[in-house]
């Protein structure tokens, strides 16, 4: 038996890098998946995996940016199966032209709406579920870049991945009470499509250096497998090899 058994997970940008992970993760403890992003193949691509290790998942395609979408998918998803026990606000996006110097205001609306919005939004969709059923778990990707300013993610990122982690504190804050726990998950660099939005191309080694997405899908797992009493609020999980401390190193030198 998993530690899942019978939960049902709703796992956003789940079509690849760290949903997919986590998304195969949950389901390897026996929770129940739907998983949301804007592409139904890459979902269904997904959900064909879990299937085929046995486990369950259901494909429910949606612009996450778009609050009337997000809200009736949360609602569709409640009365088909009863309830949502764990949400991962996975999804999000960044941009080339991203330094202030480059940035322009289209560009700024899709970073705040694909990082911040967004996660706003499933979060709002799914509280009102969880306090009727008397708990759930929220667990929202946001990113070293929540913490930190300057270097390779961008202003705009940055800004909104704050955004993420202050809101998840603010539901530990306001819901305890109500039997709802929230984490902010903030990976260093993980390598997942979002990379090949980056300005300069990694070389192979650098991807092989840093996470792998399995290993924050590892995280996610643990997160989800905690009792319910025990909240974590918030976990940075970076490489070991971390390029920031790296670069800091050698200006030092």
């Amino acid at each position: 038996m998993g530690q899942l058994d019978g939960k049902i997970a709703w796992v956003t940008g789940a079509g690849s890098g760290i949903g997919e992970a986590a998304a195969l993760a949950l389901a390897g403890e026996g929770a129940v998946l739907v998983l949301t992003g804007r592409r139904k193949e890459p979902l269904e691509e997904v959900a064909a995996k879990i299937k085929a290790a046995g486990g369950k998942a259901h494909v429910h395609p949606c612009d996450l940016t778009v609050a009337a979408e997000v809200d009736a998918a949360a609602e569709q998803i409640a009365q088909r199966l009863g309830r949502i026990d764990i949400l991962v606000s996975n999804a999000g996006a960044n941009i080339v032209d991203r330094h202030w110097n480059r940035i322009t205001a289209e560009g700024i609306d899709t970073l705040i709406h694909f990082n911040l919005s967004s996660a706003m939004y499933v979060a709002r969709a799914v509280m009102g579920i969880m306090r009727a059923q008397g708990g759930g778990l929220m667990i929202h990707t946001a990113s070293m870049a929540g913490r930190n300013t300057g270097g390779f993610s961008g202003p705009g990122y940055q800004a909104a991945k704050h955004g993420v982690v202050a809101m998840s504190h603010s539901i530990n804050q306001e819901e305890c009470v109500n039997g709802i726990r929230s984490t902010a998950l903030l990976p260093g660099e993980v390598n997942t499509p979002i990379l090949k939005q980056r300005p300069n191309p990694l070389s192979a080694e650098e991807l092989a250096r840093m996470l792998q997405p399995e290993d924050t899908g590892e995280v996610i797992r643990w997160i989800a497998c905690q009792p319910k009493h025990v909240c974590i609020n918030e976990m940075w999980v970076t490489p070991a090899w971390n390029r920031s401390y790296v670069a800091a190193l050698q200006r030092k030198l």
